[in-house]
């Protein structure tokens, strides 16, 4: 598989100026106009995954390439990057602008816990088309980070801690089921959110040898010690879903991941991802696609070739 692109890779092909104080940084944090990286042309962005964390506003006709799914932005797009999922960006048209904010994990270092939101975990939609009065909300609050990363105030950074909540926020609202997460008691939300951790850590598969453990509700119920039933109970209540459906969407979302993005052969994969054999990978994932995984493969073979930025 091909190694996330990190910062420095970022920067060396986008902002070589900016390399020298790289290193020297605890937590970094940037924010630019889109035009601003690379010229006056915004420029396609190869599919793959990024060492770092990333929102961007994309003002123009565009599609975008997240996970497995394919977005057909016409006019503007709010876009939430993490690096445990591949994405990437088609350019349509020359009539691009917007921004890009661009943080490390570091930088909320013991603060906060980013990934405990939705909109920075695999299987949560992360990219929102916008109406004009979205794109004058999110578009004040990249200008205000713009104003306060060039500012001498001291506390700036805290300041701009804020401001990426408040993206944050402000796109949660846009999330359907949020409006529905206040009838939720708190034990439910909270084992929900750990099932959710505890079932991400297992991923993404870096390597062939690697493989997931937890794969089945009666091993997350003794992990979690609680009985399954309440843990099904609870899941379906947080979530609509069943434990089982959770778990194979989230294994079935890595195993299109790298069917398109590594060379491994299928029956590597299904090893990495727990089948006990070939015959049960390709039945589940049909299950899910309507396709066996060497189909889907060779259908979805030209996703990947979208121009680095």
């Amino acid at each position: 598989m091909t190694p996330p692109l990190s910062l420095e890779a970022f920067y060396k092909h986008h902002c070589p100026r900016r390399m020298m104080n790289l290193k020297e940084e605890i937590g970094h944090f940037n924010v630019v106009e889109r035009n601003g990286i690379n010229g006056p042309k915004a420029q396609n962005i190869s599919f793959g995954r990024k060492d770092f964390y990333k929102i961007s506003l994309l003002n123009g006709k565009n599609n975008i390439y997240y996970a497995d799914r394919i977005f057909k932005i016409q006019k503007s797009a709010l876009l939430f990057v993490n690096p445990k999922v591949p994405y990437g960006v088609e350019v349509l048209e020359k009539q691009q602008s917007g921004f890009i904010c661009i943080f490390s994990s570091g930088f909320f270092f013991n603060n906060l816990d980013i990934t405990q939101f939705p909109l920075f975990r695999p299987g949560t939609n992360a990219v929102f088309p916008l109406d004009d009065e979205q794109i004058n909300t999110f578009s004040q609050i990249f200008v205000r980070m713009t104003q306060e990363l060039h500012s001498d105030f001291i506390y700036k950074y805290g300041f701009l801690r804020n401001l990426v909540l408040d993206l944050t926020f402000q796109a949660m609202k846009l999330l359907p089921d949020m409006k529905d997460q206040q009838s939720h008691s708190t034990s439910t939300k909270r084992l929900s959110f750990i099932f959710a951790d505890l079932l991400e850590k297992q991923f993404p598969i870096e390597s062939p040898f690697q493989a997931i453990k937890l794969r089945t509700p009666n091993a997350f119920a003794l992990k979690l010690s609680v009985h399954v039933n309440y843990l099904n109970r609870s899941l379906k209540e947080a979530t609509g879903k069943t434990t089982t459906e959770l778990i194979t969407s989230r294994i079935i979302q890595e195993a299109k991941s790298l069917l398109l993005h590594t060379n491994w052969n299928v029956s590597e994969i299904a090893w990495c991802l727990g089948y006990k054999g070939l015959p049960h990978f390709i039945t589940s994932f049909k299950a899910e696609t309507a396709l066996t995984p060497t189909s889907f493969r060779l259908l979805h073979q030209t996703k990947a070739s979208v121009t680095r930025n």
